[in-house]
């Protein structure tokens, strides 16, 4: 017992059985897993697509509610004023004394706190894993979700780590005095991305 003799050949001892017999349930398990994720990567390929158009047509109609309201309020001899910005984009100046108030400034506007741990974004699983829960599974709904300040925000935003920008090509100005002012310190407002691009 615990034995068995082949056809013609030598016996087989149990223990030998029972691992091939493991090994064929593990690879006919992985073999189902993977179908399963390829099937799953399948579907969230046309979610993500759907996603992007779905973002691109809202952005696109903002754009033009946003033209509408300024040629309206142009017809009735005033000047459109957007809404104060909910979400701020912050650049510590290197050198730039008191990196503290920046952190409290963070805390005060109910930003979230600064990631402790860096991930790596290689592809949409990184942040179907991290933020699958709240229904963001690619970086177009993570984009969306920081942009819009959507419900799911701080979690987002805590997702991501602080990340560090070249020196503008051309240079700073003044870093003491603020942007108005001729210098580079303070809020730009919309001319923030200008900043960016130069930093980039």
């Amino acid at each position: 017992m615990g034995e068995e003799e082949t056809k013609g050949g030598p016996i087989v001892p149990e223990s030998v059985l029972k691992k091939r017999k493991r090994s064929e349930e593990w690879a006919l398990a992985k073999k189902q897993a993977e179908e399963a994720q390829k099937k799953k990567n399948a579907e969230n390929r046309k979610l993500i697509f759907k996603r992007a158009e779905q973002y691109a047509e809202e952005y696109t109609e903002q754009e033009k509610e946003l033209i509408r309201l300024k040629r309206e309020a142009k017809l009735k001899g005033g000047f459109y004023v957007n809404p104060e910005a909910k979400l701020l984009f912050i650049i510590r100046i290197r050198g730039y004394p008191n990196l503290k108030s920046v952190k409290e400034l963070i805390y005060k506007r109910g930003y979230g706190k600064l990631n402790k741990q860096r991930i790596a974004l290689t592809d949409n699983s990184v942040v179907e894993q991290a933020l699958g829960k709240y229904e963001i599974i690619c970086m177009e709904d993570l984009i969306y979700e920081i942009m819009t300040v959507g419900p799911h925000f701080k979690q987002a935003n805590n997702f991501l780590w602080p990340f560090k920008l070249s020196a503008p090509s051309g240079g700073l100005k003044k870093k003491r005095n603020h942007y108005i002012e001729g210098g580079d310190a303070g809020n730009r407002e919309d001319y923030i991305n200008e900043l960016i691009r130069r930093m980039n």
